[in-house]
């Protein structure tokens, strides 16, 4: 859309949950969610290198945690949403969209934090693609996804997905007392209908045998071999 003569702001979004097969998106409420995201991301045995590249956690204590919650739940930028399997009902973590611009028709993915329960599994790339697929629905132009310079798995699934790197902030940030390098990816309205198509081809039944992929997302767009 790169003619913007006959442009409309993009709409904000709203509190309908985001339905998948692997998973389903709720807007994150810690009366619903909290139990739930505490045994996942914080309770015994969870991995605490999931908070290194955030700006908060980890926690040690709940209270803490449902106060953190709290201020998630209440916010409009970000807005977030927690992850739900939709054949167990497990909570597996949230992410949110942000940096919501309707004006400009750009918008962000951003705290992605996901359990050990999502990882090797198609839970994850359907999260991402569910905000995606919402992030055009509602009109926008551009769909941005920003990390550490020093976060490979997060540049890593960028990449993956279908976004373009387009550079990197030096010494953008302080967080956490360190030094933060951001890079810089994104998605264009243009190109989400090839990409569209990829993320459906990639989730489709077919592509699963003994709930292993059969071809790789890059595949599926054609930009790597199988």
């Amino acid at each position: 859309m790169s003619n913007t003569e006959h442009w409309q702001p993009a709409g904000l979004p709203e509190t309908r949950t985001l339905e998948g097969r692997f998973v389903r998106l709720e807007k994150l409420d810690l009366a619903r969610h909290g139990d739930g995201l505490w045994g996942a991301l914080q309770g015994p045995g969870c991995d605490e290198k999931l908070w290194d590249y955030l700006p908060y956690g980890p926690f040690s204590e709940r209270a803490a945690f449902d106060e953190f919650l709290s201020s998630l739940q209440g916010g409009t930028d970000p807005w977030f949403y927690t992850v739900i399997d939709q054949q167990t009902g497990a909570t597996d973590g949230y992410l949110s969209l942000m940096s919501i611009i309707p004006a400009h028709g750009r918008i962000e993915i951003g705290h992605v934090t996901f359990a050990a329960s999502m990882q090797r599994t198609p839970k994850g790339t359907e999260a991402v693609y569910l905000l995606a697929r919402e992030s055009f629905a509602l009109g926008n132009r551009r769909l941005e996804w920003k990390c550490n310079g020093d976060n490979a798995r997060s540049r890593r699934a960028a990449e993956r997905f279908g976004f373009t790197y387009e550079g990197t902030f030096r010494q953008h940030m302080v967080v956490k007392g360190r030094n933060r390098n951001t890079a810089w990816y994104s998605i264009i309205d243009s190109e989400w209908p090839v990409l569209q198509n990829a993320f459906e081809t990639w989730l489709d039944t077919d592509n699963f045998e003994n709930d292993l992929q059969l071809k790789t997302l890059e595949s599926c767009r054609g930009t790597h071999p199988q």
